[in-house]
């Protein structure tokens, strides 16, 4: 069934625009809860179009809008977490962790900002935030610190730690797939790494000032009882080992993306199957469960870990921006941008360099807000032809690359904005409160926005650098930078 197609005047994109909004303002109100929020919305959206003469978006089109990939990925990893969850792995490494960390908060806090970020960098976000916050959960209940403390910066700093390399973040892989883009997988390394590596630094600064009695200078202390080791111990063995062979498989799957072309999702689900299997095979050779204990193996796993309702709100909101992109929305939001640069330039008579930068910071800013308040997948998606358009008008040459770089700062970073900016965020709150750990939406989005706009204006920052200094000078000189910064802070700390 191939359903109506979607009538894309002004009216049908304003009542969607305005659908939207009125999503976004009960999601900060936090009076509803968050599941119920996109799934009215998708229910209005629909009573619109069969009851009307507009049509935003039939139910098969808005089946295509689902992102199986991400939907798989998620039911895939979580069910991975919790069979970990089996081998006591987590509390077993929060031992080590808080051991190396002397039971301070605030660098126990470095620690897990800087190992989810570098690990972001290598795989998915999403798929870092399921594997990091038990172990930023059990952290601190033992140092009893407020929760939002630690998932609030792990979760920026997947974001930002993804958006360092092709494979870290789902805009990165549409921009480095499309061959108009002409780039290539060392490409987003080299011209991101550096100032992605100064944005990790600029988020734990600010994180220790946006939570001071936590893991700020009122935390940086040691605290024995805390670091001292609960005695925590890896309980089956043998599934465990088979558990991490096949993990480091499907990362091997993760990381060889642009040679396979396999969806993120492929050697997800078929790596979580074979470790489910093995999962179930120990626990019947252990257990000899009865017909009725037989819900305490793998139906556990598929019952309790793995968090429905958050899955069931992503189904829903990318239904709701299906709508955005099958009435010509987001669309019509690109071209005005292009309308936008467009003027500038002729208004001001900007030679072509600054016409270059306007049109790059333009980009940068509007797919930073845009991100914070849609998914940056379909965005993106739409943002590309714009920026092709764009190189072929202003004749740039190689120095037409920065507009890439603007759109993949832009919508990677700004996604740290919201709560819905990004899917690691709503998969760290949907985690977060199956723990009974609550996270309104203003808070999060009190320290998201702050974070968002410190590395976007850094990112122009570096944009105009790398325009006018060129791009070798500004990541040696970059680099050399955090040499230095880095030898002083190991000089501090043996002072």
């Amino acid at each position: 069934m191939r359903g109506f197609d979607s009538t894309q005047d002004f009216v049908s994109q304003g009542i969607v625009a305005a659908i939207l909004v009125g999503v976004f303002a009960l999601l900060a109100a936090d009076r509803i809860h968050r599941v119920l929020i996109p799934i009215g919305a998708v229910a209005l959206i629909w009573l619109i179009s069969y009851f009307s003469p507009f049509r935003l978006i039939s139910f098969e089109a808005a089946q295509r809008a689902v992102d199986l990939n991400v939907i798989l990925l998620l039911a895939a990893m979580m069910a991975l977490v919790g069979v970990l969850k089996t081998t006591n792995v987590f509390p077993w490494a929060v031992d080590r962790l808080l051991e190396r960390s002397r039971g301070n908060p605030s660098r126990a806090s470095r620690l897990i900002i800087w190992f989810t970020g570098i690990l972001s960098a290598i795989l998915d976000n999403v798929t870092t935030v399921i594997f990091t916050y038990p172990m930023a959960s059990e952290m601190a209940r033992r140092l009893r610190i407020n929760g939002s403390a630690f998932f609030l910066p792990m979760v920026m700093a997947a974001n930002i730690g993804g958006t360092a390399t092709l494979i870290g973040d789902p805009p990165n892989v549409l921009i480095g797939s499309d061959p108009r883009s002409g780039l290539s997988f060392m490409s987003f390394i080299y011209n991101l790494t550096v100032p992605c590596t100064f944005m990790m630094i600029v988020l734990v600064w600010y994180s220790r000032r946006f939570y001071p009695a936590d893991i700020g200078r009122a935390a940086d202390a040691d605290h024995a009882g805390a670091a001292q080791p609960t005695g925590a111990v890896l309980q089956n063995l043998p599934l465990l080992r088979v558990t991490g062979w096949i993990t480091a498989l499907i990362f091997v799957g993760f990381m060889t993306h642009t040679l396979t072309h396999m969806p993120v999702a492929v050697p997800a689900v078929i790596g979580v199957a074979a470790i489910l299997l093995a999962q179930d095979y120990y626990y019947l050779k252990e257990h000899r469960p009865t017909h009725a204990e037989r819900r305490y193996g793998v139906l556990a796993i598929l019952e309790k870990d793995i968090e429905w309702p958050t899955l069931a709100f992503f189904i829903f909101l990318f239904m709701l921006v299906g709508a955005a992109v099958a009435t010509g929305l987001i669309e019509s939001l690109a071209l005005g941008l292009a309308w936008i640069v467009e003027r500038i330039s002729n208004g001001f008579d900007l030679p072509a360099k600054a016409t270059l930068l306007v049109a790059a910071l333009i980009i940068l800013w509007v797919s930073g807000f845009l991100s914070a308040v849609i998914d940056n997948i379909p965005y993106t998606a739409v943002t590309i032809p714009l920026v092709v358009s764009l190189l072929g008008q202003l004749k740039a040459g190689p120095d037409g690359e920065v507009l890439w770089w603007a759109l993949a700062l832009g919508a990677c970073l700004g996604g740290n904005g919201t709560l819905i900016g990004a899917s690691a965020n709503v998969t760290v709150v949907g985690l977060a409160e199956k723990d009974g750990k609550r996270i309104p939406f203003k808070e999060f989005t009190a320290f998201g926005s702050r974070i968002a706009g410190l590395t976007l204006l850094m990112s122009s920052a570096y944009l105009a650098l790398w325009l006018y200094v060129g791009s070798v000078v500004v990541n040696i000189a970059g680099a050399g930078l955090l040499v230095v910064l880095l030898a002083a802070a190991r000089l501090r700390r043996a002072g």
